[in-house]
Formats: structure tokens, C-alpha cells, sequence
């Protein structure tokens, strides 16, 4: 059984994301075995927890720091020498490799570029890197400043991002982003029903990954509207579900208040509209379910691109604070949902459900020449 590594991070959902996915679409292919292997959670694990809940705490309590930390790694040349604190990363990574004797190394997360090009110029062998960038349209530097066998790429638009700045176009793919394979088999009766009529309630999804105050004065705003049913998940925060479902008991909206869930594909493609930050994995969800994105909350740097990607395709909106969240859906289902509709078809425009088959194709193909055509081909 031929290896395929998958490397990822948990610093945004999105790298992880992408991970499972190309993971399910390498163990459909005959002969080949994925494992996912995170070397920040190997190495030093407990570490590991607390700079990813730093992280998490940075982006959503000071994300005006945050944004100047993230223009610094994409502008400053001294970036990379982060990277040598990573010394024990870096010899694990290669004795992981070495092990394992991988075909092929697939990377959701931009470091790894670094240290595999570390290895190669230490002496160390090992077959090709791909990087799967999870970001669109602003692209920080640190995932094409270091080599890669290929790149692949969100939209058209982030390939020309990649190509203006240096890299090579025969290595720049536009795959669409690796969602889970759900989108790609998607059943027929995963659809929301005909947002028009008195019988046919319109169904807001709201994935909370905010702060909690925050998050309680937009589910208060939406639960008001009793022609809406109101989805609401609250992660793995047991105190804010039992807040959130006090909050639901006798409001006008009808309403289900979820934990912690695996069924966010299954919702995305159920509901009528979704409610949450830019994160990378839901803006490109989102997308590929063909529901439509209200983005309360763009993280700088990384997420502005997300938001862009939305904008630019006319598929979805900013609405910031409860009031305006409220009034866009208002408007969005005005009118025999005009608005949806028209969003919805634009949705399908730039929606790629099968982009972790057509990335798994193309790396153990990796001679074969890609025009739009063909490489689309390789998704099916």
C-alpha cells in the first residue's frame, strides 16, 4: 500500500478541513493509503493546545495586533528565521518521512514548505511536496516564498495573485478548495425547501465562532422573526448551548440549538442561508453547499481575501452587528427571495465540490498537462 502524508496544523479549522478531505479523496484511489499527520500536535502537544487557543483568543480579542503580526510574516524578510525554532519540528518531520517512505507529500499549512526545503538542503530524500492553499485572493507570502512541486488554488483569480508574484504558472493549479466529499455526492433531498409561502419557513443557519457576547446579541436579534427556523451551533461550549436554548424558550422563532456537530455539510446544504466569520473552511462550505454567506466577522489578513472571494462573485454579504445581520436577511428573502435566488446562481458559478478528488488525481498523476478542461476532468 503506497503512503500519501497529509500535513496539517490546527491554527484555523481550515487546515484541518482541507486535510480530512483530500485524506477521504487519496483513500478512494486504489492502492494508496492517506495519514494525517500533524507535527505541531506530535511534537509538543500540550504546547500545541495553548498557542491554538492563543491564537484563537488574538484573532477575536485584538485583531488589529493580529493584523499587524500577519503583515509582518507576509512582508518582512526575516519571517522565515521563525521557522529555526523549529529544529526538533523539523528532524521529527524527517524521521517521520523517512518511516514512512510517503509517494507523495500533501500540505494544508504553509510551514511545512519551509521545513521540507530545510531537509532537502540537510542531505535528506524524499519524494514531492504539494502545498493546498487554504487562503484566497490576499495570499500571504509565507505559502509561496519557499519551493513546491505545485500549488493549488482556490479561484482564477488567486492563481494570477500567485503567478504576478514569482511563481512558476505551469505549477499554480486552480483546484477549488478541498471541502468534505459530501459536497461532491450531494443527495437530492439535501436542499432547502421553496423559501416562498407561509408554509415554507426560511432556515438560518448560524455557526457561532465569536465571542460570546457577541454571539448571544445576534441569536436574540435572529430568533425574533417568526417566519424564520433558526439553526444555531455552539461548538463544544456547553454553558453558551444552555444559554442559547434559554434564550430560544417562547421566542417567535422556531429554533434548534446544536453543540459540537459533524453535520455542518448536511446543514450548509439544508438551510437557506449561513451566519458566521470568513474562516477559510466555511466561506469555501459555504460556497460548495450553495447557501449563501452572511459574514459577520472578518479576521485581517487571512480572512479578508475569503470575504473578497464572496463579494467579488456577488454570492453573499457583510453584515457586522445584529441590526445589520437582520435587515439582510430581510432583504435576501424580499421579493419571492429575489436575492437568494440570484445569490444561489452565482454559488453554483464558482462552486467546486470535487476539488480533494481532482487534488488526489493530480498528484499521483503528476506528468499529466492541466488545461481548465482536463483538470476538471480529474474531479470526476
Amino acid at each position: 500500500m503506497a503512503k500519501v502524508l497529509i500535513l496539517t496544523a490546527g491554527y484555523g479549522e481550515g487546515h484541518n478541513s482541507a486535510a480530512r478531505a483530500l485524506q477521504a479523496a487519496f483513500n478512494e484511489r486504489p492502492g494508496i493509503e492517506a495519514e494525517l499527520v500533524d507535527l505541531f500536535a506530535l511534537r509538543a502537544p500540550r504546547l500545541n493546545n495553548v498557542s491554538r487557543r492563543g491564537y484563537l483568543r488574538l484573532i477575536n480579542t485584538a485583531p488589529k495586533l493580529w493584523s499587524r503580526l500577519y503583515r509582518w510574516l507576509d512582508e518582512s524578510p526575516r519571517a522565515s528565521w521563525t521557522f529555526h525554532t523549529l529544529a526538533s519540528h523539523r528532524r521529527l518531520l524527517g524521521r517521520i518521512i523517512a518511516e514512512k517512505e510517503p509517494v507523495a507529500l500533501v500540505s494544508t499549512y504553509p510551514v511545512y514548505a519551509w521545513l521540507l526545503n530545510q531537509l532537502r538542503r540537510e542531505g535528506q530524500v524524499f519524494c514531492p511536496h504539494y502545498t493546498v492553499v487554504t487562503d484566497a485572493l490576499t495570499i500571504n507570502s509565507l505559502w509561496y516564498r519557499s519551493g513546491s512541486a505545485g500549488w493549488f488554488v482556490t479561484d482564477p483569480d488567486s492563481a494570477t495573485f500567485l503567478t504576478a508574484r514569482g511563481v512558476p504558472a505551469a505549477k499554480v493549479h486552480v483546484s477549488g478548495f478541498p471541502v468534505a466529499l459530501a459536497f461532491a455526492d450531494r443527495q437530492p433531498h439535501l436542499s432547502p425547501p421553496d423559501p416562498v409561502g407561509p408554509t415554507h419557513p426560511r432556515r438560518v443557519l448560524f455557526m457561532i465562532n465569536t465571542g460570546r457576547t457577541r454571539a448571544l446579541a445576534i441569536a436574540r436579534a435572529l430568533l425574533q422573526n417568526p417566519s424564520w427556523h433558526v439553526t444555531i451551533t455552539a461548538g463544544r461550549e456547553e454553558s453558551l448551548r444552555r444559554e442559547l436554548i434559554a434564550l430560544a424558550d417562547g421566542a417567535p422563532a422556531k429554533a434548534d440549538i446544536l453543540g459540537w456537530t459533524d453535520r455542518i455539510p448536511e446543514l450548509l446544504m439544508t438551510h437557506h442561508v449561513a451566519i458566521s466569520k470568513a474562516g477559510g473552511a466555511t466561506t469555501q462550505e459555504s460556497i460548495n453547499a450553495l447557501c449563501p454567506l452572511i459574514v459577520s466577522q472578518v479576521v485581517p489578513g487571512q480572512e479578508e481575501g475569503n470575504y473578497e472571494l464572496i463579494r467579488r462573485n456577488d454570492a453573499g454579504a457583510l453584515a457586522e452587528t445584529p441590526a445589520e445581520i437582520v435587515a439582510t436577511l430581510e432583504r435576501l428573502f424580499a421579493h419571492d427571495a429575489a436575492l437568494w435566488r440570484h445569490w444561489r446562481t452565482n454559488l453554483r458559478k464558482i462552486a467546486q465540490p470535487a476539488a480533494a478528488r481532482a487534488i488526489a488525481r493530480h498528484v499521483l498523476q503528476p506528468n499529466r498537462q492541466d488545461s481548465p478542461v482536463a483538470f476538471e476532468a480529474l474531479a470526476k
